[in-house]
């Protein structure tokens, strides 16, 4: 609830990519701002806020969803959402995997593999990460495929978090390829999102979400991998 009421106040800030820093080294964007957005700092720092008990907390919040270690850094952020953001954010009590309980018998289990070549490709050597710091592996990601996703998040509570999951693509190094936050409207399901295409935080009905982007046909959509927000532990 603090989540989707939260996420409210992003309404119409224009899209930015990787408009968050760590303000020195590689990247001097700030490490927090509320003028512009990219999909995953819209989520990012909503869940900050959301679950943040003061006003000081919010930034060690955000660094503690952002990054691996207390130290801020480019090299321990969590950029790939399957090998770093989503193991991170689970581990450190941010949030569960909630795609079963609303996808049921329909989830399917998908896998990113990367391996020490993917990282010598463009989009891997364009992140520009130290051999320590590249992510090696088979990554699971628990998915609602498209054709079942609408229905199922139909009933579902608003604040939700929902990563958008697509097809495999050669040289790529994640299949997350969007994210935003569950809320409603006249009965149906929307996604709350920073939208490159819109240039700006737009709440989007998720049918024409689903119908828009199914027109990319060697990256279309697959399914949803959907995300609750965990509240702070009482004291």
């Amino acid at each position: 609830e603090r989540l989707a009421r939260v996420s409210a106040a992003f309404s119409g800030i224009r899209y930015e990519f990787s408009p968050l820093g760590e303000g020195a080294g590689r990247d001097l964007d700030p490490p927090i701002r509320f003028d512009a957005v990219d999909c995953l700092t819209l989520v990012e720092e909503a869940l900050a806020l959301a679950r943040a008990r003061t006003n000081e907390e919010v930034l060690p919040t955000l660094d503690a969803i952002r990054y691996r270690s207390a130290r801020r850094s480019w090299e321990t952020r969590n950029h790939i959402i399957e090998a770093q953001w989503l193991p991170n954010a689970i581990a450190s009590g941010f949030v569960d995997d909630a795609t079963d309980l609303y996808g049921g018998s329909k989830v399917q289990v998908i896998v990113k593999r990367l391996t020490a070549n993917d990282w010598k490709l463009s989009q891997g050597r364009a992140l520009g990460l130290p051999v320590a710091s590249r992510p090696i592996g088979k990554f699971s990601l628990n998915v609602i495929p498209v054709a079942h996703g609408v229905a199922a998040l139909q009933h579902a509570p608003d604040g939700l978090i929902v990563a958008v999951v697509t097809a495999e693509r050669a040289g790529w190094i994640t299949r997350v390829s969007h994210i935003g936050i569950l809320v409603h409207a006249h009965g149906a399901p929307v996604l709350r999102h920073a939208s490159r295409t819109f240039g700006r935080v737009v709440d989007e009905p998720l049918q024409a979400f689903v119908d828009r982007n199914l027109g990319y046909a060697a990256w279309t959509i697959v399914g949803f991998s959907v995300l609750s927000p965990k509240g702070q532990p009482a004291h």
